[in-house]
């Protein structure tokens, strides 16, 4: 039995003429021989649609109710899509989380997969269904109740099926017909990639690109699934971008791709005593309060104090506050003023090539002071460097690093 796992976002689900072509898509995968096990998102705007009621009903939700509500939209489409796929003379059938069962943790509305049982879905199979079409994004609890995934789960449930049933490949079908080497909106230069490493696309997604959700790529990683990204708009077929291991690229760029994240804030902590566990003082309640703190650096200096600085999104800084004051009123630490600054971006260079080839930070400073961008904050991993720097120069400092790394050009 050869299972391939194919998943449509909500873009290519948005209408009925988009669910028709992507059931035209899965028809070609069954008459090529393949048994498809299909996971779809809700239509485009319907899972915002419905947390927009539960929100207006009760600002206070109950997560649990929250769940029921805002799993209905990928109910919806895995219905239209199997009778879609009857009507075309295929043995379909939709199945919800809890008819699987994907059994999840209790952690309602960002609920973890931790087991897919194959039995249903194979027996279904023999008994000659040709398509399984699952409910991305929910699941079901220990205690029996819909749980979700958070948003962009439908990548991560579709990675999980392919897992659990060692399907020969997993197909995410976007928007976009690949992985770019940026966004095409910001650079125009911005080119397809046939192949990119897990290790690239998790820097990569985890930095800001839209086209994969983290957790789903860190999956595929984990299990080697094979995991290619397509567009289901194109009219004609194409390879579009595979995601694989670093063994199977053949020659590597310095860099792969660059990232960016608009929203940025940047906090600095000034004349915190620099003593051991501070800086466990500081990070932990952030932590507690739910604050995604990335870039951190601290200035060390001769009298004893020392400025502590660190990035979140800017939609988290009103609680990354609320904490710091607390911890001061608790009587945790203390400092003397906390400088905040909402105005800027993150701008990353990602690749795995970065290993073997010296001097990418040098080249990196060099194209932005020739814009004369100036940096703020300094991060790097192995195959990572990021910079904060003033939110206004995000495109120009993108289309410069783009241009300096030659990424319009195959390697």
């Amino acid at each position: 039995m050869s299972i391939l796992v194919m998943k449509f976002g909500g873009t290519s689900v948005a209408n009925l003429d988009r669910i028709h072509r992507a059931a035209k898509r899965v028809a070609r995968e069954v008459a090529r021989g393949h048994e498809v096990i299909v996971i779809v998102s809700a239509m485009a705007g319907e899972t915002n649609k419905l947390v927009g009621w539960v929100q207006e009903t009760a600002p206070l939700y109950d997560a649990r109710e929250y769940d029921a509500v805002t799993s209905s939209g990928e109910n919806v489409t895995a219905g239209l899509m199997a009778l879609r796929l009857q009507e075309m003379g295929i043995p379909a059938r939709s199945w919800q989380g809890w008819q699987v069962p994907v059994q999840t943790t209790s952690a309602h509305g960002h609920a973890r997969i931790e087991a897919i049982p194959t039995d249903n879905i194979l027996r279904k199979f023999r008994e000659g269904m040709k398509v399984a079409v699952v409910a991305g994004f929910q699941g079901i609890s220990p205690e029996g109740r819909i749980t979700t995934l958070g948003r962009g789960g439908s990548d991560t449930t579709a990675v999980a099926f392919a897992a659990a049933f060692d399907a020969v490949r997993c197909d995410i079908y976007t928007d976009v017909d690949g992985v770019y080497t940026t966004d095409p909106r910001i650079c125009e230069k911005a080119r397809k990639l046939d192949r990119i490493a897990f290790e690239e696309m998790l820097e990569l997604a985890s930095l800001g690109a839209k086209v994969l959700q983290t957790r789903s790529v860190e999956l595929a990683m984990r299990y080697k699934v094979k995991l290619r990204v397509l567009s289901s708009l194109a009219e004609e077929e194409h390879e579009g971008t595979l995601v694989c291991d670093e063994e199977d690229i053949m020659e590597s760029k310095a860099v792969a791709g660059i990232a960016f994240s608009r929203d940025e804030a940047k906090l600095t902590l000034t004349s915190v005593a620099d003593r051991p566990g501070i800086a466990a003082a500081i990070f932990g309640p952030l932590a507690e309060a739910g604050v995604n703190v990335d870039m951190i650096v601290q200035n060390i200096s001769e009298d004893g104090r020392t400025d502590m600085t660190f990035s979140c999104p800017t939609d988290q800084v009103l609680r990354a506050r609320k904490a710091i004051e607390e911890s001061r009123a608790r009587g945790d630490y203390s400092f003397a003023d906390l400088v905040e600054d909402q105005g800027v971006a993150k701008v990353s260079v990602v690749g795995i090539g970065m290993r073997s080839h010296a001097g990418v930070a040098a080249q990196m400073f060099r194209a932005l002071a020739a814009e004369n961008i100036n940096i703020k904050v300094i991060t790097t991993s192995e195959i990572k460097i990021s910079v904060l720097i003033d939110r206004k120069y995000m495109e120009l400092a993108v289309q410069a690093l783009h241009d300096a790394f030659g990424l319009d050009r195959a390697a």
